[in-house]
């Protein structure tokens, strides 16, 4: 498979990313692109902000959102409803909070390229933020296939097929 594209035009999204540990993250350009990309027509004139952390601040809010006492991949939090604005003013998506440690073990594990399954996990807290699921079954085949596709337009192999 050719290597990931990165895009020359500026992304649709502005995103703010945040950088809470020293681990390895892609760059933001990549990372708004990515998000832009997935999330299509629901990114113009939105802001996201993306949380870089480490397993314990993963864990806390894992804990206190989801009720799971373990650091996870990847948490999304859609922003609330705002009232409508003027044309062309930005306004909040959502947030993604990331566990660099979390991604780099299981990239490891899975046998992934640590840039691949980055991209995996901005484009599926990305869904996450403008209504997809995974939870039921015939919304997480749904998911799956928007996430493959749109890995597919940026250059990434199918995230669900092992590459050993």
């Amino acid at each position: 498979m050719p290597a990931a594209r990165s895009s020359s035009r500026p992304p649709p999204v502005q995103i703010d990313v945040q950088r809470r540990v020293r681990a390895w993250a892609p760059r933001d350009a990549d990372i708004a692109g990515w998000a832009g990309r997935a999330l299509g027509r629901h990114a113009t004139g939105r802001e996201l902000g993306v949380r870089v952390v480490g397993p314990a601040e993963s864990r806390r809010l894992n804990a206190h959102y989801r009720g799971k006492d373990k650091p996870t991949n990847v948490l999304s939090f859609p922003a609330a409803p705002l009232p409508r604005r003027s044309r062309g003013a930005e306004h909040p998506l959502g947030d993604l909070v990331i566990c660099a440690a979390v991604v780099r073990a299981e990239a490891l594990e899975q046998g992934k390229p640590l840039r691949a399954h980055w991209a995996h996990l901005v484009v599926h807290g990305a869904l996450h933020l403008i209504g997809y699921d995974h939870e039921q079954e015939p919304d997480a085949r749904r998911m799956e296939r928007r996430e493959i596709a749109v890995l597919r337009t940026l250059g990434f192999a199918n995230p669900y097929r092992s590459e050993r």
